[in-house]
C-alpha cells in the first residue's frame, strides 16, 4: 500500500470512528458500520453487554471491530456515507454470531488506530482530535499463539495523548485441568521485563457457580422445556496471590451475584408464577380482545367449586357448619419436587380472594367466568352473601359486597369485558396482599417501602406490572432463602436492592443482583469445588499508565467468536466419561509512547 494510499485508508478510518462514536453518544442505533467491505465496527456503551467480560474486568464504552456478517441485505446509504462508497450499514442476520479477522488485518487496523490516536502525525484532518474509546478487534486465533482479540487504548499527560495502551489476547484450550502449567515467578519476570518495572502488585479473582441439585426425573417434558435460567455465582477478590489457583483467602472480599427468571420448575414458588401467568393473560386479553383460557386438568368445574364455596358461607351464616380453614385450599403453598417455599398462605384471606383461588386453576371459558358471577351477584341480591372484604380492596366485587352492608348494591352488566376486568381486579389485589405479606412479615422490608408496588393511582395494567416485579424480587429472595441459607441482614439487604433497582427499571430478569457477604459465609461452597474463573493480574504503574499482565482459567470460551469447531472437540476419557476441560487465556499490554 503507497503512502498517499495509506494516507487516504487512514482518514477513511478515522472518520468512521468519529461517525460511529457520535451516534453513539446520540442513542442513534442504525446498526454497524463497514470498512473496506471486510470489516464492520460498532460502539459498546459503558454499562452495556461487554463482549470481554469473560477475561477484562473493566466496562468502559468502546469499540468493536469484526469481521462482516452474511447479511439479507446490504444497503448503501449514499446521503450517509463519508465521501467514500466502501463505508456503508450493514443488517446482519438473526441469531448470526460475531466473526473474527485474520491476525494481519486485525493488526492493520490496530495500526490504523494508533497513527489516528498520534497527535505526531502530519495529516491535518486527524492531528488535533481528542482521544478516542479504546479499540478492540476480534482476531480468528488461527496464528501459532491463538490470538483471539487485539486492543488498543490512548493514554493521556493532562490533556493531551502522550501514547497507547497496546494489548493481546490469546487462548489456549479446551485443555484437561490437569494439563496445564503455569508458574507464578515466571509471569513476575516476564511482566518485569516487558515493562521494566520492579514494584508489582498481583491480585487474585476467582468466581464459582452454584448449581442446584435437584432431579429433574419428576418433571413433564413440557416443564423441561423452559429454560432454566437460574444463576448464582460467588466472586472473590484478594491481594498477594501466593501460588497459582489458589483457594480464596478468607480475608477475600466476597460478592454473590444473582440472577433468576421466573418460571423455573425447580423454583420454590413456582406454583405462584402459574397463578401470575393466568393473571397476565387476563391482562393481555384486555388489551387484544383474544382470551387464553387453561384447561381443565384433574380438577372440579370452577361453577361447581363456586356453588360449594356460596353454600359453605350460607351453612356458616345459619349455623350448620363452623369455620374451617383446612376447607380451603392451599394453592400457595407449594411443594415441587425437592425445592420448598417459605412463601405460606396469609391466615387473612377474605371471600373475594377465595372466590380467585377457586377461580384461577379451574375456570376455562368466558361463559363458565360469566355463570360463577351470576351466582355471586344473586346471592348478593337475595341477602345470603354477607361476609367481610379488605378494607382497602379496590376491586368492583369487594366495593359490592361492602354496598350490600346497606341493602343498595349497583347493577352491573356482565358483558363484554366486564367480567374479565372484575376478575383481574381481584386478581391484583389478592397478590399484592400475597407478595406484601411475605416481605413484610420476614421483616426483610417495611411497608412503606412497598408503597410503589401498592399504589392504584396508576392504570390496572401498569398494577399488573408491578406484581410482575414484585414476583421476581420473591423469585430472587425466597429461593436464596432456601438454596443459600442466607442470613437474616443479607435478606434484608437483597429485599432492598431488588426495590430500589425496580423503582426505576422496568421488569429485567436478566438483571444480575449483587450481594456482598463474608467469605466465612460462602466457604462451604467452594472450599471444595473448582472455580468457573479463576484470574491472576500483575500489574505496575499508576493510573492511566498502569499495565497489566492476567493469567486466566476458565471452563467456558473467552470469546463468543471461538466456536467450538475451531476450538476441537473436547477429549473423552477412556470410560467414555468427558474430561474436565477448561482455557487458559493469557492478556499482555505493552505502553509506546508518542513523544
Amino acid at each position: 500500500m503507497g503512502s498517499r494510499q495509506r494516507q487516504e485508508s487512514l482518514l477513511r478510518f478515522h472518520s468512521l470512528l468519529l461517525r460511529v462514536y457520535e451516534e453513539g453518544k446520540k442513542n442513534i442505533n442504525q446498526g454497524p458500520l463497514t470498512f473496506e467491505a471486510d470489516v464492520q465496527v460498532y460502539l459498546i456503551q459503558e454499562g452495556c453487554i461487554n463482549p470481554l467480560e469473560s477475561f477484562w474486568d473493566r466496562n468502559d464504552t468502546m469499540f468493536i471491530m469484526e469481521k462482516v456478517r452474511p447479511c439479507e441485505e446490504r444497503q448503501e446509504l449514499e446521503e450517509q456515507q463519508i465521501g467514500d462508497p466502501s463505508i456503508s450499514r450493514t443488517f446482519p442476520k438473526e441469531n448470526s454470531s460475531a466473526l473474527a479477522l485474520p491476525l494481519p488485518r486485525a493488526r492493520q487496523l490496530i495500526s490504523f488506530y494508533t497513527m489516528s490516536q498520534n497527535p505526531n502525525m502530519a495529516h491535518p484532518n486527524i492531528n488535533e482530535s481528542a482521544p478516542l474509546p479504546p479499540l478492540w478487534v476480534r482476531c480468528d486465533h488461527s496464528d501459532p499463539k491463538q490470538t483471539v482479540w487485539l486492543g488498543a487504548e490512548p493514554f493521556c499527560t493532562g490533556n493531551k495523548i502522550t501514547g497507547i495502551h497496546l494489548y493481546t489476547v490469546t487462548c489456549n484450550g479446551p485443555i484437561s485441568n490437569k494439563n496445564y502449567s503455569a508458574d507464578l515467578q515466571e509471569l513476575k519476570d516476564t511482566h518485569r521485563m516487558r515493562n521494566h518495572s520492579s514494584d508489582l502488585t498481583i491480585k487474585g479473582f476467582a468466581r464459582y457457580k452454584f448449581l442446584e441439585t435437584t432431579s429433574l426425573d419428576s418433571l413433564s417434558l413440557e416443564d423441561t422445556l423452559i429454560p432454566l435460567e437460574r444463576n448464582i455465582f460467588a466472586d472473590f477478590s484478594w491481594n498477594s496471590v501466593k501460588k497459582m489457583v489458589e483457594a480464596p483467602p478468607l480475608t477475600s472480599a466476597a460478592t454473590l451475584k444473582i440472577q433468576m427468571a421466573s418460571g423455573s420448575p425447580l423454583s420454590s414458588v413456582y406454583e405462584l408464577n402459574r397463578e401470575l401467568q393466568f393473571l397476565l393473560s387476563l391482562a393481555e386479553s384486555l388489551k387484544t380482545g383474544m382470551a387464553d383460557w387453561p384447561k381443565l386438568v384433574g380438577g372440579k368445574p370452577a361453577v361447581e367449586l363456586v356453588q360449594k364455596l356460596l353454600k359453605d358461607l350460607k351453612d356458616m351464616m345459619d349455623g350448620l357448619k363452623m369455620p374451617n380453614s383446612s376447607d380451603a385450599e392451599d394453592d400457595t403453598a407449594a411443594v415441587y419436587g425437592t425445592m420448598k417455599t417459605h412463601f405460606s398462605r396469609r391466615r387473612d384471606i377474605d371471600f373475594v380472594e377465595q372466590f380467585w383461588c377457586k377461580i384461577w386453576k379451574n375456570v376455562t371459558s368466558y361463559e363458565e367466568l360469566v355463570k360463577c358471577f351470576m351466582l355471586i351477584m344473586k346471592a348478593l341480591q337475595c341477602g345470603e352473601l354477607k361476609t367481610w372484604v379488605h378494607q382497602g380492596s379496590n376491586s368492583l366485587l369487594s366495593k359490592l359486597i361492602k354496598q350490600s352492608y346497606n341493602g343498595r348494591i349497583e347493577s352491573v352488566s356482565l358483558s363484554g369485558d366486564t367480567p374479565i376486568q372484575m376478575l383481574l381486579e381481584i386478581g391484583v389485589d389478592k397478590m399484592k396482599r400475597d407478595y406484601v405479606s411475605y416481605f413484610v412479615g420476614k421483616e426483610f422490608a417495611v411497608r412503606t417501602h412497598l408503597d410503589y408496588f401498592m399504589s392504584t393511582s396508576v392504570d390496572l395494567q401498569e398494577q399488573v406490572q408491578r406484581i410482575q416485579k414484585l414476583h421476581h424480587m420473591l423469585e430472587i429472595v425466597d429461593n436464596c432463602v432456601e438454596l443459600l441459607k442466607l442470613e437474616q441482614e443479607n435478606l434484608i439487604f437483597l429485599t432492598q436492592s431488588c426495590i430500589n433497582y425496580y423503582k426505576e427499571n422496568p421488569l429485567n430478569e436478566n438483571n444480575v443482583f449483587q450481594l456482598p457477604v463474608r467469605t466465612t459465609f460462602v466457604k462451604e461452597f467452594y472450599q471444595n469445588a473448582n472455580p468457573q474463573v479463576w484470574r491472576a493480574e500483575i500489574s505496575s504503574g499508576q493510573g492511566e499508565k498502569k499495565v497489566k499482565t492476567i493469567w486466566q482459567l476458565s471452563t467456558t470460551v473467552p470469546a463468543e467468536h471461538m466456536s467450538s469447531s475451531s476450538v476441537g472437540l473436547l477429549d473423552d476419557t477412556e470410560d467414555g466419561g468427558s474430561k474436565e476441560m477448561s482455557f487458559i487465556t493469557f492478556t499482555k499490554c505493552s505502553q509506546v509512547y508518542f513523544t
